[in-house]
């Protein structure tokens, strides 16, 4: 089975929408998710995600399913200094690297940082959800790992966003998601992909074969997004 996770177009966040530069790169993915054989699509319900989906979807004259725990990933945590809500996966380096407990999957949830707001049931809720779904194709969670009786070669697609994919992302291939919310990134439009291995009948695993993905970008002459990626100070 193959997931694919695409994140939006270049964001108007104010508006919750896609700016120019969006709906160009939106329209320039679609020619690729066209040449692609989907069963299904689901999408977050947020503006920026569905209107990239659309785009797509028409093409191909196809709808997605909406899921709520798709949206960008909604917890929150308490700012140390103002004590007002924050977004949990932007995090300065001085901020989360001194927590050890940070880097550690079974850990991560039971740092006092992550504690001070509503984290942990979002993450719970996210990870219901997409394991629900995947029951749906066969696959039950057991563990660290899934179980199946006889695979199949599905593909899925999400469009969705960076904070949720790799939440999803660190459930699936147990990490935890403040490495790859801090130290990943992916493009607007961006194509991640992770396939099941299969090796022993029944038993599965999901593997990243594919990060952040935007060569129907380059192969249109379109310079990538670099929302949400914040260089070094000039």
């Amino acid at each position: 089975m193959k997931l694919v996770f695409v994140r939006h177009g270049d964001p108007d966040y104010v508006h919750d929408s896609l700016t120019e530069k969006g709906r160009t790169e939106a329209e320039i993915l679609s020619k690729r998710i066209a040449k692609m054989t989907v069963r299904d699509f689901y999408c977050s319900p947020l503006g920026r995600a569905q209107e990239t989906a659309a785009c797509s979807l028409k093409k191909i004259g196809r709808e997605a399913v909406t899921y709520d725990w798709l949206r960008e990933f909604p917890g929150y945590i308490l700012d140390e200094q103002t004590k007002k809500r924050r977004i949990p996966w932007d995090l300065m380096p001085r901020d989360w690297t001194v927590r050890p407990r940070l880097y550690d999957k079974e850990q991560w949830l039971s740092e006092p940082l992550m504690q001070t707001g509503d984290v942990a049931e979002v993450y719970a809720r996210v990870c219901a959800g997409i394991d629900s779904l995947l029951a749906g194709y066969g696959y039950v969670r057991d563990g660290g790992m899934y179980r199946v009786q006889g695979g199949n070669e599905d593909t899925i697609v999400f469009f969705c966003h960076l904070g949720i994919t790799f939440a999803i992302m660190a459930h699936l291939i147990g990490l935890s998601p403040v490495v790859l919310w801090q130290g990943f990134f992916v493009a607007p439009t961006s194509v991640t992909t992770l396939v099941t291995e299969e090796r022993i009948p029944g038993e599965v695993f999901f593997r990243c074969i594919g990060l952040g993905d935007i060569s129907h970008l380059y192969e249109a002459g379109e310079e990538a997004s670099k929302s949400g990626f914040f260089e070094e100070m000039r």
